[in-house]
């Protein structure tokens, strides 16, 4: 191996090390915030990892100390995301896997014998990685649930109709339909149970989910509350509206199918061809790297591409 190569995976598993033992400093105290706040309430007994999950995730960015916790402070929202995500990982651990594919794909581009900044572009991937997956993750959820709300909208319509409160409504919704709308409506009836207004509860419930249809039935429930009126009927005319939505969104979908196959061909055309021309021909790509005008012609490639991919999305992203 040549100096630079030691040089890099030396780079590598330094980091990867410095922090997995930042990480083992964060894990090691006894109890987070949320954790103590729980052990109080239920007379100095450690709760269970599915009833602390959801308050791990919420406090994870002030449970976190040193420098991961100074690195990622000023990132107010990656709580929410976490906890949007469901993500089975606290912040920390996930920041470990992150360090963990970084390096794992900068030593796969050493072992290709890549060009040295190819190895960068492979770190860069694999630390990109875990994002991808939460973040799909995370939109893989808001999609259930968005499914789901004229299912539960309906089934709080008939709920009040047959003489329940609106709580009891949020209490059958919890009960009786699958997560992750269920879980998202139990933390609302557990938050009015703790003495949180039903209408601040809600604005939280949309907070966590924004969705433009959960958004009609959160401002439809505050005027109600405060101008009265039949609140089953609003439901049911709100169901119906996601209904029609769903439906015309589906079209819209089965239209815009060959666009969107499209651009992911696209897409995954040139570099797919760049590492075919790079395994059967290296010092042929290799010009690219070596001159001054391959490296110009690299970079306005990457430019286009990214280009080409925010048109074609904003071609075939049609609001419904």
């Amino acid at each position: 191996m040549d100096p630079l190569t030691l040089i890099l995976v030396a780079a590598f598993l330094g980091f990867g090390a410095l922090v997995f033992g930042i990480g083992n400093i964060v894990q090691g105290r006894r109890m987070t915030q949320a954790e103590s706040r729980l052990a109080a309430f239920t007379n100095g007994k450690s709760p269970s990892g599915t009833q602390i999950a959801d308050d791990i995730v919420r406090d994870g960015l002030n449970s976190a100390s040193g420098l991961v916790g100074k690195l990622f402070g000023r990132f107010k929202n990656l709580p929410m995301f976490f906890q949007q995500a469901e993500s089975p990982l606290r912040i920390e651990q996930f920041i470990l896997v992150c360090a963990g594919t970084a390096a794992a794909g900068g030593l796969l581009a050493i072992l290709a014998r890549s060009p040295a900044a190819l190895i960068s572009v492979g770190a860069i991937c694999g630390f990109a990685c875990p994002w991808i997956w939460m973040w799909m993750r995370r939109r893989r959820r808001f999609k259930k649930f968005e499914g789901q709300l004229s299912g539960a909208l309906e089934l709080m319509a008939r709920a009040l109709r047959s003489g329940h409160s609106l709580s009891s409504g949020l209490d059958v919704v919890a009960s009786e339909m699958p997560a992750p709308i269920s879980v998202e409506f139990r933390k609302v009836h557990e938050e009015q149970n703790l003495g949180i207004s039903i209408d601040q509860a809600l604005k939280n419930l949309l907070r966590r989910m924004p969705n433009m249809d959960l958004q009609f039935f959160v401002i439809a429930v505050c005027i109600q509350r405060q101008c009265g009126g039949d609140l089953a009927e609003i439901l049911n005319k709100i169901s119906g509206l996601v209904r029609e939505r769903f439906k015309i969104l589906g079209q819209v979908r089965a239209l815009t199918g060959e666009g969107r196959i499209s651009g992911i061909v696209l897409m995954a055309l040139p570099p797919a061809l760049f590492a075919a021309v790079y395994y059967l021909n290296p010092e042929y790509v290799m010009i690219l790297f070596e001159r001054e005008e391959g490296r110009k012609m690299l970079f306005a490639t990457g430019f286009l591409q990214v280009l080409g991919a925010i048109c074609i999305k904003k071609i075939i992203d049609i609001k419904v």
